[in-house]
């Protein structure tokens, strides 16, 4: 293909990417009658931003689930629908429903559209992603119809010329109606809208300085009719944007000697007071302030509490009246959601300053603690780390599942109960059931500390240490659980965050903690491959199962090679059952069990599977281990002196964690390694 014919192939995919018709309704622009149509078609245009912010997150849909008896809403928005879900937020669901609850009082105007809605937790939980979200969204919803919002220009005349000036704040259309007609106009549009939506359509405040100018001179010029106003206001379609500042604000707070307050209300522009005369003249002022550009939509205070005590006053007038004080003119009306963000000790500077007790009663505080449920946070690193997000290595099985593990060991509090100990609450909060422990008791646990998951290491501590594991010039092509976990506790001398030696150490004894669990995990995976043969756990089941048989129903058994008849083999039956820890007192109660489970089957027709019972196929495959371990000679592996034979058998295992557990060529050979030379040590236990 030459040149010339590539690029007109680049710039025809590039024309049909880009639909003229979308950029056309984006940029709408029409009169005030035609916006009038459009909104008694449409009321949703009329809403505000919290009922705005709210019905974006709803639109994307909710699904419910139960844990430990509680009914949990999961809001499908925090997946993070714009970016194949890069930003999707793991874990949280509790606090995301807390906060999306805050969200619809706002929306009914319950109270909380007044409040400055602040994020807390510790580092690295999620709170600048969830703003994020929210940002994007709001920009996102802005672009389509269901999300469509409208503001207004004014006619300038300059020169003999027209020209159109946007309203420097992006108002609501509706302002301009005179607070005389809104009532009954409101009543109208609220009549379908507030049935349809549970909340009412309001129009609150008046206009900004520069359009009272312009609304006033308009007024003066048509002798007092309004109609003359509305000759010279042109609507057009609003899109938020944070990149263009329109309807998205986001302030970061700088050194004391650096912060001014006109940052967040707009300034006096100096260079036009020459051509206004006065610096009270509304048009010689940039409505350009955080507050001022956030308008009809989201404005983000990051690190809030480390503002200086004048911005927070702009702060509260902003909240309680959703009202700024521009420099030289009067109390302004906005129409956003506040949304600040910050940590731990910041906050806890705020709870002891007496100083600042009038923000915090115009604070609604939502926690928003690290995960402490081991599934969600393996979440958040194969995001990053799974398969097929990596060029030229991969991450060998459990690598991610062991960093996470030792993460939410790291948030979890002691139990108060001395028989449980930190993994075992792990795995409960995890959802897996242990003997003693129903799902009330798990709640119990979960309420013992409310500040659980409020400390602890942070995510991006685990993603810093399995990066640097991933970079190592090593030559290997994939890294391992032990490599990670190493670089775990290397980095644990020098982070910046844990100044306390006695946190450090604790730390250090979960990690081997996790190593001990990894041990017994990969020792049950290749004792599973070794005794993955079906055909012999099969045979294996159909003699324990004929023994039971005999066994329960007082009869013998015909030993097939001598024809005779001979007493259940009680040895066989005990190697099996001790495998899953059935006491001597309890086997009569497990066979039982077993034939009874059998017999149902039958009645209903079906034949009877090991693996529909899920501790007898465990039972049987440490059976079958003990049984094979000897003829496959894994422990030579250590001395490097195979014999043809054992390699071949040694082979089939290898390819069997390839298979059904997701190893490498060389990540299976490590593990088989580390195994045997457990198996050498004659560390091996019999049970899971």
């Amino acid at each position: 293909m030459d040149s010339s014919k590539r690029a007109d192939d680049v710039l025809r995919t590039i024309t049909e990417a880009v639909d003229p018709q979308e950029f056309r309704d984006r940029n709408w622009t029409g009169s005030f009658k035609d916006y009038l149509d459009i909104l008694f078609e449409s009321p949703a245009v009329g809403r505000n931003a919290h009922q705005r912010l709210y019905d974006m997150i709803m639109s994307y849909g909710t699904e419910t689930y139960t844990r430990y008896k509680e009914k949990i809403t999961r809001y499908k928005f925090f997946d993070d629908p714009f970016d194949e879900g890069k930003d999707a937020v793991f874990g949280l669901d509790r606090s995301l429903m807390r906060l999306v609850r805050i969200f619809k009082s706002a929306a009914h105007g319950y109270g909380t559209e007044k409040r400055v809605l602040l994020l807390h937790g510790p580092v690295g939980s999620a709170k600048s992603t969830i703003a994020r979200l929210l940002k994007r969204g709001l920009e996102n919803y802005s672009r389509t119809r269901e999300g469509a919002l409208y503001t207004y220009e004014w006619r300038v005349r300059e020169n003999g010329e027209d020209r159109w000036v946007r309203s420097p704040m992006n108002e609501d259309p509706l302002k301009l109606i005179p607070v005389a007609a809104r009532t009954e106009i409101l009543d109208q549009l609220n009549e379908r809208f507030g049935e349809e939506r549970g909340y009412r359509l309001t129009v609150d405040g008046d206009l900004n300085p520069f359009c009272r100018y312009y609304y006033n001179l308009y007024m003066q010029e048509g002798d007092g009719r309004w109609e003359n106003v509305i000759e010279n206001v042109r609507i057009r379609r609003l899109i938020l944007s944070e990149k263009d500042r329109v309807g998205i604000g986001t302030f970061q707070p700088k050194d004391e000697k650096n912060q001014d307050s006109t940052e967040l209300t707009g300034d006096i522009n100096y260079r036009k007071i020459a051509e206004y005369g006065s610096d009270s003249d509304p048009r010689a002022f940039n409505f350009d302030g955080e507050f001022n550009v956030a308008n009809r939509g989201l404005v983000e205070f990051i690190e809030v509490l480390k503002l200086d005590v004048a911005f927070l006053y702009d702060l509260l007038g902003a909240s309680q009246e959703h009202s700024v004080k521009p420099k030289k003119f009067n109390q302004t009306h906005i129409d956003e959601v506040i949304l600040g963000h910050t940590n731990e000790p910041e906050y806890k500077k705020l709870q002891s300053n007496e100083l600042m007790e009038a923000f915090r009663d115009r604070t609604v505080k939502i926690d928003v603690p690290y995960n402490t449920v081991l599934e969600d946070e393996i979440k958040i690193y194969q995001k990053e780390y799974a398969d097929g997000q990596l060029r030229g290595k991969r991450v060998a099985p459990h690598t991610i599942e062991m960093a996470a593990m030792w993460a939410v060991l790291t948030r979890l509090a002691e139990p108060k109960k001395a028989s449980l100990t930190l993994l075992q609450k792990l795995k409960l909060y995890n959802g897996k059931t242990l003997q003693g422990f129903t799902e009330d008791n798990v709640k119990e646990l979960r309420e013992e500390d409310e500040r659980e998951g409020m400390d602890g290491i942070s995510p991006r501590y685990i993603q810093d240490k399995i990066s640097n594991a991933l970079v190592r010039d090593d030559g290997e092509d994939s890294i391992n659980p032990f490599m990670v976990l190493n670089e775990l506790e290397r980095g644990l001398q020098n982070h910046s965050l844990i100044s306390n030696e006695d946190v450090r150490k604790r730390y250090r004894e979960l990690l081997a903690v996790v190593r001990e669990e990894l041990e017994e995990i990969l020792k049950n995976e290749v004792q599973r491959a070794i005794s993955a043969d079906e055909e012999a756990i099969g045979r294996l089941c159909g003699n324990y199962v004929d023994h039971v048989k005999a066994y329960t129903q007082r009869e013998k058994v015909r030993n097939k090679y001598t024809g005779q008849y001979e007493e259940p083999d009680e040895r066989l039956m005990r190697s099996i059952e001790e495998k899953i820890d059935i006491p001597e007192s309890r086997k009569d109660d497990f066979r039982r069990e077993i034939m009874n489970y059998i017999g149902a089957l039958a009645v209903e027709g079906k034949t009877f599977d090991y693996k529909t019972n899920e501790r007898l196929q465990r039972a049987l495959e440490l059976k079958l281990f003990e049984d094979q371990k000897d003829s496959i000679k894994l422990t030579s592996l250590v001395s490097n002196v195979v014999d043809k034979e054992t390699q071949e058998k040694i082979d089939v295992v290898k390819q069997r964690l390839v298979r059904y557990y997701g190893y490498t060529e060389s990540s299976a050979t490590d593990v088989l390694n580390f195994v045997a030379s457990i198996f050498a040590r004659g560390d091996v236990k019999e049970k899971e």
